[in-house]
């Protein structure tokens, strides 16, 4: 019965997906992400003479699977190459979500693993993420894959079956292959082996409780050979060279471009130099409040469970390293980012992948919370559930308002999106342009006859590309410098000035402007860019 409403939620959340993918614009990165899928198949082509992937920007220091598999889709999908990457993504997202339910319902039962995928299929950061992020939404996916197969190798240690083998070589090669961050899962694996020895050492002796974790990696040699050819193929890269991964870690450890800053708790702040607060304030504010609730219940519950428990059997030993992987899969990012302020920007994006292992942590606190109401009576049960589902609603309620720019979210911690405005970056991506764009080439189409077969001039203050495509005509010339242009299309964020102009269009959420657009004819703007400094008001 559970099962069958968990892949009802699942289908419902693909049937949602494939209707509305369309919906999403482009980001920053996404026009360029294209034409680094294109030179990966242009290398595998040429038989790698081609290798222009190899060098390209600094793209080539990350995985191109998904690249590559949206640049072949398009191929054969009657669809645009956008459209179709926002197809690719959402698939890949609703992966993501199955190997979630698969893994709290293996810690926690049916029941964990409902609770599990609901909290994931509604929590906005995860939902909007998949359809827009070419990097960290893919890599979310795999990263829960890894998890997967690590959890199964951990309950059944010491002997890992040949699926479980294959289950970790397969995450593993695709997370290190997607991103350095990929590591992490190395971190998740390696870490509690020492408890397991120790665990096992206190049922036995030192020597025996070695020899057996020693049968148990053994057969991770074959996976461990197979994950790294994995990596290779969807990061040629990184095996170009034994050291490449390790480069692509110490650049992305430092700034690599020009430092810019962005607002932050409502200041401006160098991305270089983020208070140690900025990770967990951002995970505080924009992951739903009941996953928030559940999560850190979870959490300590798991802590407890895994330092207290008597059992020292293997299957004892493994039960309690495989949560701890799971507590670690959902705390060490989060941990390190304080510990060691690295570069930060974009929000908390670069830590979408541990939202699954959080949502997991919940599931489980979930399960412990309603097994306790049960001792209470029905009455207790029909109020846990409403509870539930009021907190489940909201999210949801948000998304919907919100649609297409799910990423953007704040919870009620924040205010909402309202009251996150003076204090964060909202529309960093600058998605809300499709919608802008298309709302000016209807306005450029009904012009007086005057106007047909005029090429308009449009100041673009955010992202170029994105307009460029959404306008899709060679109709519009598309510029930074506002001087003789006939339209300005601004972001609401604090570096795009207000300007004195008519303003023709606003694109609107939850009473909050994520873009506009403004008529310069005849008018003589200098600039679109603000004087560093930050508008209180709902912009």
């Amino acid at each position: 019965m559970l099962d069958t409403l968990a892949l009802c939620v699942l289908a419902t959340t693909a049937v949602i997906a494939f209707a509305t993918f369309r919906d999403y614009g482009l980001g920053w990165d996404d026009y360029t992400h294209s034409q680094y899928g294109a030179l990966l198949i242009d290398l595998y082509k040429s038989g790698f003479t081609d290798q222009r992937a190899l060098s390209f920007v600094n793209l080539y220091m990350y995985g191109g699977g998904f690249d590559m598999i949206a640049t072949l889709a398009a191929k054969v999908l009657p669809f645009g190459l956008f459209e179709t990457r926002r197809l690719v993504g959402a698939m890949i997202g609703l992966i993501g979500l199955f190997a979630t339910w698969r893994l709290g319902r293996r810690l926690g039962g049916p029941f964990a693993g409902l609770i599990v995928l609901v909290l994931v299929a509604t929590c906005p950061l995860y939902y909007g993420h998949m359809f827009i992020n070419a990097k960290d939404g893919p890599f979310a996916a795999v990263m829960a894959i890894a998890l997967l197969g690590l959890v199964r190798a951990f309950e059944e240690y010491p002997k890992p079956t040949p699926a479980t083998l294959a289950l970790c070589a397969i995450g593993f090669g695709l997370s290190i292959g997607a991103r350095v961050l990929g590591g992490f899962a190395v971190m998740q694996a390696l870490f509690p082996l020492p408890f397991i020895i120790a665990i096992r050492a206190r049922a036995s002796a030192w020597k025996p409780a070695l020899a057996e974790c020693g049968r148990f990696l053994v057969p991770f040699i074959p996976a461990a050979i197979f994950a790294y050819l994995l990596m290779g193929l969807v990061w040629p890269w990184s095996v170009v060279s034994p050291l490449n991964p390790f480069r692509a870690v110490e650049y992305f450890s430092t700034v690599f471009e020009k430092p810019w800053r962005e607002l932050f708790a409502g200041q401006l702040i160098p991305v270089d130099d983020m208070p140690r607060s900025y990770v967990p304030t951002l995970f505080a504010v924009q992951v739903p409040e009941l996953m928030l609730l559940l999560g850190l219940c979870g959490l300590a519950g798991v802590l407890i469970f895994v330092v207290r428990s008597a059992d020292n059997s293997s299957a004892g030993a493994g039960r309690r390293a495989a949560l701890l992987s799971v507590a670690l899969a959902a705390t060490l990012p989060i941990l390190i980012a304080v510990v060691t302020r690295p570069v930060v920007y974009n929000g908390i994006r670069h830590i979408v992948f541990v939202l699954p292992p959080f949502a997991v942590l919940g599931g489980l606190a979930a399960t412990w919370i309603w097994q306790r109401l049960q001792a209470y009576g029905r009455t207790a049960v029909i109020a846990g559930g409403l509870a539930l589902l009021a907190g489940l609603a909201s999210p949801v309620v948000d998304m919907v308002r919100l649609h297409p720019y799910e990423y953007t979210d704040y919870n009620h911690l924040a205010g909402g999106v309202p009251g996150a405005r003076k204090d964060f970056m909202l529309d960093y991506w600058g998605l809300s342009f499709k919608q802008a764009s298309q709302k000016l080439a209807d306005y450029a189409q009904a012009e007086s006859s005057a106007g047909r077969g005029k090429v308009w001039t449009v100041a673009v203050c955010g992202p170029h590309p994105p307009v460029s495509v959404a306008l899709g005509s060679d109709q519009y010339n598309i510029v930074w410098d506002p001087k003789d242009a006939d339209f300005a299309m601004v972001l609401g964020e604090f570096y795009c000035a207000k300007i004195d102009a008519p303003v023709l269009f606003n694109v609107v959420r939850e009473g909050v402007t994520y873009a506009r657009v403004y008529d310069l004819r005849g008018r003589t703007i200098t600039s679109l860019l603000t004087v560093p400094g930050i508008d209180k008001t709902n912009y």
